[in-house]
């Protein structure tokens, strides 16, 4: 009898490795939409933060005048140093509250967020775009 010698194969086949690759691709595509839409998230924090110093200014400016405004300078509340939301707008104010808002750009673009303040109920952050 004549030996024969088997053949150890070391490593993977090529249909072990597509396997794996199919694997990766389905991962990726289900985990990148989730990442971006927590970036957006992220994001539109800086954008509370925003409406939140537009709320601190606003108070300040209701306790001197009794009523709220709509002019942006009377708040001086800079946006400067944001990197998201650097801008925003009051598109109403009166003696019992008021309603601001900012819209993103970058990563945050189509991001809005609205705070809307009334003396009665306090203020309430929405969200669009996430």
């Amino acid at each position: 009898m004549k030996n024969s010698l088997v053949k150890q194969s070391k490593g993977f086949t090529l249909i072990e490795l597509m396997v794996v690759v199919i694997i990766v691709g389905i991962l990726a595509a289900v985990a990148i939409p989730i990442y971006r839409s927590n970036i957006k998230k992220a994001a539109a924090s800086e954008g509370a933060a925003l409406l939140g110093a537009v709320l601190t200014a606003q108070k300040v400016y209701y306790a001197e005048n009794n009523t709220y405004t709509t002019n942006k300078n009377s708040l001086n509340v800079e946006a400067t140093g944001n990197k998201y939301f650097t801008d925003y707008t009051i598109s109403s104010a009166d003696a019992n509250g008021f309603v601001a808002s900012t819209t993103g750009s970058g990563t945050a673009a189509g991001v809005t967020v609205t705070m809307t303040y009334t003396n009665a109920a306090g203020a309430t952050i929405s969200y669009s775009g996430l």
